[in-house]
């Protein structure tokens, strides 16, 4: 099971973000496990300054943006 973080303070890219990672991962067929991390410190814990940001299984995979659906599928498989 992958564990997908959402870090971000709630914006409207941070929503973006979780929806379209959901999507992916259900388009994908993928055990996961999604949690968002809205706390700034929580947030500057893990070296981000600019959100919306993914992390999967504990690893920054992208910061400051919204990848595509596509993108992210290739981002989970």
């Amino acid at each position: 099971m992958k564990k997908i973080q959402i870090l971000g303070t709630g914006c409207p890219k941070c929503k973006k973000l979780a929806e379209s990672t959901e999507a992916a991962a259900k388009e994908l067929g993928i055990e996961y496990q999604i949690e968002k991390v809205t706390k700034i410190n929580d947030i500057m814990a893990f070296g981000v300054m600019v959100t919306p940001a993914l992390v999967i299984d504990g690893k920054l995979i992208v910061a400051g943006k919204v990848p595509s659906i596509e993108q992210l599928k290739e981002i989970l498989k």
